[in-house]
């Protein structure tokens, strides 16, 4: 499946371009600052950046765009534990335990723990993209819209694993999330959900809603506190205990592959990737733990689950690029301007015609992967620092560059108004219990599952019984119903053996 003398070709070619290595450090570096500033985002960075790829060769500009997009992967995992700020959309599932490891004041752990999870994850996602690229590819080919509508269904009902006790008022608010999701302009041209206002036409900036619905949210429940950790003796910064973490990691070997090949496989199909990844890989692991109370509460197993899924997508993500020259996401539609910019087109064609350059570009990303780990401890001990500044101090801070994010994002107020809306709104549902990450898969699956459930009805000319005629589709239906149905069924079981043991109890 390896071409060796094509990937000998490729380490030469590594060998022989300093320029990469210079650049790939930076880029780290550029990715971990914008993937830990709330309202900014890694495809803006990679935007930013990209007139700069102009004068590199264009092995050095896809690793130093790579390099921006490893380093923001890791680096919302950051905010999302010490604030439980999702960086971003793929930081989700990394609020869950690792924010409250961050209030036991188990950051550093937490911390090293989410570095050696992206960094493996990382690795992982490049190895099967060397290995597999070409038979993946043909795969990817037999996705249409039937199939990408069943996978963002799949990833919109994970909410029934994720929320202990609130199956239905899970459903429920997905399903507000969806309605979010798609309001504006449609397809058709018929505007949803838009009061009549001008500034909804292009729908809500579904980022700002993430953070508001996940940060500003949060950010009134610590008003009353005065730093992230209760205990002062806790709020140390350590670099030994973040290799502590880091090295504990690796004692998770297993929990980090299945993450990984899950994180990976996820990441192949365009317009998913790391948003569902996080959340298919976290609900996975919790539902084959022998102790899956424990999520939620701190559990490191969490933590390692979501970013080592979250990381890997990254390399499965490059299967579309590279392959059939089709971006997966926003990220991949950048790298795809820089193919444009030196003049090459990516697709079956390329891989064939420049096997050197492909393995050469995948090759430079497993290095990327060991780079991470340096540089990533590196600014971990100074990120760390958070939990030392006062909540009276951090709080006004956080508010302040969340607003300026979101109103950096849209342009207009419409950001900062989207963002105060749905912190009100966060509140209001953890109050009562209802899930918010369902709401926040809702609304980022909203256009997606529109689309593709349309040219579903297009393709089966009004009979969505189509579905049952394309195996994957039929594949897809049967695993999503099966892992919906299985907590259920696990959860009954339990309750059936405990009154069965109440009964048995005779009676003092």
């Amino acid at each position: 499946m390896i071409d060796l003398g094509a990937f000998g070709e490729a380490l030469s070619l590594l060998a022989s371009s300093p320029t990469a290595w210079v650049v790939v450090p930076i880029g780290l570096l550029i990715g971990l600052v914008f993937g830990v500033l709330p309202g900014l985002s890694v495809p803006i960075a990679m935007a930013v950046f990209l007139p700069f790829t102009l004068n590199m060769d264009f092995v050095s500009a896809i690793l130093f765009l790579t390099a921006i997009f490893t380093g923001g992967g890791f680096g919302g995992s950051v905010p999302a534990i010490l604030m439980n700020v999702p960086g971003t959309t793929a930081a989700v599932a990394t609020c869950f335990d690792g924010y409250p490891m961050a209030r036991q004041g188990r950051h550093n752990e937490a911390l090293g723990i989410a570095l050696a999870a992206s960094t493996v994850g990382t690795a992982v996602g490049y190895i099967l993209l060397l290995l597999l690229i070409q038979p993946v590819s043909r795969l990817v080919l037999q996705l249409g819209a039937p199939e990408l509508f069943m996978i963002a269904l799949w990833g919109l009902l994970l909410i029934a694993a994720l929320s202990e006790g609130y199956f239905w008022r899970g459903v429920l608010a997905g399903a507000v999330g969806l309605l979010i999701g798609t309001m504006g302009m449609s397809s058709a041209g018929i505007m949803r959900g838009t009061a009549g206002s001008m500034y909804l036409l292009d729908g809500i900036d579904s980022t700002a809603a993430l953070i508001g619905l996940f940060a500003a949210s949060e950010l009134f429940a610590l008003v009353r506190a005065e730093y992230i950790v209760a205990d002062a003796s806790a709020r140390t910064v350590e670099l030994r205990r973040i290799a502590s973490g880091f090295l504990h990691a690796f004692s998770r070997i297993f929990i980090i592959l299945r993450g990984s090949l899950l994180g990976s496989v996820i990441g192949t199909v365009p317009g998913v990737g790391s948003s569902v990844a996080n959340l298919v890989s976290y609900t996975a692991e919790k539902s084959l733990s022998r102790h899956p109370e424990e999520f939620g509460k701190g559990c490191p197993d969490g933590v390692i689950a979501a970013e080592s899924a979250n990381s890997s997508s990254e390399g499965g993500s490059m299967v579309a690029l590279l392959a059939l020259g089709i971006p997966g996401g926003a990220g991949t539609a950048i790298m795809l301007g820089a193919f444009a910019m030196h003049n090459v087109t990516g697709g079956p064609r390329f891989i064939s015609d420049n096997k050197d350059i492909v393995y050469a570009i995948i090759a430079g990303n497993l290095v990327q992967a060991l780079l991470l780990a340096g540089v990533g401890l590196l600014f971990l001990r100074v990120a760390v620092l958070v939990v030392k500044v006062p909540l009276r101090i951090l709080v006004p801070t956080i508010t302040a560059l969340t607003v300026l994010g979101t109103y950096a994002l849209s342009g207009t107020m419409a950001g900062p108004v989207t963002l105060a809306a749905a912190a009100i709104l966060g509140v209001v549902m953890k109050r009562y219990h209802y899930p918010v990450v369902a709401m926040v898969i809702g609304i980022l699956l909203g256009r997606m599952m529109e689309g593709n459930l349309l040219r579903t009805w297009q393709l089966g000319r009004g009979d969505l019984t189509i579905i049952f005629e394309r195996p994957i589709a039929l594949g897809l239906l049967i695993a999503m119903v099966l892992t919906v149905a299985w907590p259920v069924l696990k959860a009954d079981r339990i309750r059936n053996l405990v009154r069965g043991r109440v009964r048995a109890t005779p009676e003092a």
